[in-house]
């Protein structure tokens, strides 16, 4: 069988990608390594555009069924006195500035996530997927040698897309190079029984040390606290209780409930990390996800952007298939709407890592204004709760930041339109549909 998509990973991405193209009746396989769930911590948090992406595919109720819905982030300041840390100013972060109805983020258990749409996927007769099967290379433009359960096997395909994550062997095939950024910090992660106070997720934090809590559903919480390269070592050396205190210290009513974490083993080191392909298309090959870019995690939007990648390029796919137009500089135009949105979010991640970077106490408190008048100001919240979210893009300027800073500046305090009209219209997420002359990057009339 010859396939018109063939997706390499299922994860996330791929299956959300799979799902799409299925439901417009392409002929898709998904392929697969793994066989079964994962226990490694990947994403949890959907933002409002990944909802609203999800909505459109019919499974949205089902994600809110098994989720936790989050309204909204509180971000609490801390300071040692006589040697305990105290909530020294708090600033709430909410999406409800955002237009409903996808004015919310929500957590969800990634592998729960992934069998839901997965489950759906199967649902109809065009979505195709084999699992415990490894990509290996590609043996002509349209075919690739994949390794299933000990034998391998010739998959023919139009269209390939790599969705297998960092380190992604269809990129290699592609010829493409990355630029990479580490950071002076690591996290560990780990989720356990949550306090019935625990509602809303909360990020403490003081110097450079951070703590986030986000509810998930079944009374549990995710946390992620931020360490010191090579501390995870230290605290193995003293022992389980080294790290129960490292929560405790934030939050002593974590006392009961972190402490339930019984082995190292339950708890996964982080190392954030980030970099960038070179280019996403070249000839019939197509990246999305982790192998076209990675984030910093800290604004929690890996899995979001790769969601994100999975629409667009499916849009694009379903329109070049029915239109009989699959060439690559057509599906040049995923690359034109994804790469400036992905630089732009690894921006605003990258700038949200810094925050925490340095141990001052100067820092701290540029920190805390930049927070303090972010949550403060109208257009200010807007414009960071808009760009978190994924429904739109608008940066802020010099004399935006000149305000976080405390700094008087002649800055507008309002927004200049209505905040609908800052969100990416459907002519800026599917531009091909809305020009004469498609792949020329340039908007026009629609065909």
């Amino acid at each position: 069988m010859v396939y018109q998509v063939v997706i390499i990973g299922g994860g996330v991405a791929g299956l959300t990608l799979g799902l799409k193209l299925a439901r417009s009746n392409v002929e898709t396989l998904v392929i697969e390594k793994q066989s079964k769930a994962s226990h490694l911590y990947k994403g949890e948090l959907l933002q409002p555009k990944s909802l609203s992406h999800f909505d459109r595919l019919e499974i949205l109720p089902l994600i809110l069924d098994n989720g936790y819905i989050l309204p909204e982030i509180e971000f609490i300041e801390m300071n040692r006195e006589n040697g305990r840390l105290i909530p020294q100013a708090n600033n709430v972060f909410s999406y409800q500035i955002l237009d409903p109805p996808y004015n919310y983020a929500c957590m969800i258990d990634h592998e729960k996530l992934k069998s839901i749409i997965l489950k759906e996927a199967q649902s109809f007769r065009t979505f195709h997927y084999m699992n415990q099967s490894k990509f290996l290379s590609f043996k002509n433009e349209q075919t690739a040698l994949v390794e299933s359960r000990g034998e391998t096997q010739e998959i023919r395909g139009a269209i390939f897309v790599g969705a297998e994550g960092r380190g992604s062997r269809v990129a290699r095939e592609m010829g493409v190079s990355y630029k990479e950024y580490a950071y002076n910090h690591q996290f560990l992660t780990v989720s356990f029984p949550r306090p019935p106070d625990l509602t809303k997720a909360e990020m403490f934090s003081w110097q450079n040390r951070f703590l986030g809590l986000f509810p998930l559903p079944d009374g549990r919480v995710r946390t992620v606290l931020l360490i010191k390269p090579g501390e995870m070592k230290e605290m193995k050396k003293n022992g389980l209780s080294s790290f129960y205190d490292a929560y405790t210290d934030f939050i002593p009513s974590l006392e009961g409930y972190v402490d339930q974490i019984d082995s190292w083993n339950k708890i996964q080191l982080m190392i954030p990390f980030r970099h960038h392909a070179s280019r996403y298309v070249k000839q019939n090959k197509v990246l999305i996800g982790d192998a076209a870019h990675t984030v910093h995690p800290m604004a929690g939007e890996g899995m979001n952007m790769a969601i994100q990648d999975a629409d667009i390029l499916g849009e694009l796919l379903v329109y070049l298939i029915r239109g009989n137009n699959l060439t690559q500089k057509e599906l040049q135009w995923y690359e034109e709407v994804r790469k400036p949105r992905a630089e732009f979010m690894m921006r605003l991640s990258h700038q949200a890592a810094l925050f925490y970077s340095y141990p001052y106490d100067w820092f701290q408190k540029l920190r805390k204004k930049g927070i303090e008048k972010t949550g403060a100001f109208s257009h200010l919240h807007f414009k960071q709760m808009l760009n978190i979210s994924g429904m739109g893009m608008l940066p802020f300027t010099i004399g935006d930041r000149l305000q976080q800073a405390g700094i008087p500046a002649p800055v507008n305090r309002k927004l200049k339109r209505s905040k609908r009209s800052y969100y990416f219209a459907e002519e800026e997420d599917y531009p091909w549909a809305y020009t004469r002359a498609s792949g020329s990057g340039k908007k026009g009339k629609r065909r």
